[in-house]
């Protein structure tokens, strides 16, 4: 699927979120859930994240192939006494950082609460019923080099599928940093919100 900056930030706004727009490099991370595939565990990296930010009054956009979801092997061998977590839809105002996902590398990582689903019953159908907030450690970060499958990549993080465009990604935010400071601001949508 294909989509546009300006797509984005109308489904931003619509939902009352905000848009960011002034100054260089001033980041709008979006992500973008396939919701076409339904409640199913696909076990692909069938979602998107998106990048929208000016430099010297120059719009730039970079769409970059992503799980949202956690995978096969996450939602069966899970090891959270609620069960595996899934990013609820929403906005996170300042709720990531540049930090070390699991003390190994750079990524964004979670400096204040979000929400998550919290699925427990292993059979690979995603629930939507009970919800958890707090710090759970849902950090944006890469998966193998150019993986196929999620299988462990994620417990409810939002993982990249190939090394490159993350390494792309994260240096855009060590710009954005360099200017407002270690704060991030993600937005995750469904991709029916999109018009």
């Amino acid at each position: 699927m294909t989509y546009t900056s300006d797509q984005i930030e109308r489904a931003l706004k619509a939902k009352g979120y905000a848009w960011f727009t002034g100054g260089n490099y001033n980041l709008n991370i979006v992500g973008i859930r396939n919701a076409f595939t339904g409640d199913v565990v696909t076990n692909w990296f069938d979602d998107h994240i998106t990048l929208t930010y000016s430099v010297d009054g120059s719009q730039r956009f970079h769409i970059w192939p992503i799980t949202t979801d956690p995978g096969i092997k996450g939602v069966i061998a899970f090891q959270a006494r609620n069960g595996v977590a899934r990013l609820k839809a929403g906005q996170y105002r300042g709720a990531y950082q540049i930090g070390l996902h699991r003390g190994r590398y750079k990524a964004l990582v979670q400096r204040k609460p979000v929400t998550v689903w919290r699925d427990a019953n292993k059979d690979t159908k995603f629930d939507e019923v009970a919800t958890q907030t707090g710090m759970f450690g849902i950090n944006i970060h890469k998966a193998g080099r150019n993986s196929v499958a999620v299988d462990d990549w994620s417990h409810g993080c939002q993982v990249f599928k190939r090394w490159a465009d993350y390494n792309q990604f994260i240096a855009i935010c060590e710009m954005a940093r360099s200017i407002y400071g270690n704060s991030f601001t993600y937005t995750l949508l469904e991709s029916d919100d999109i018009k």
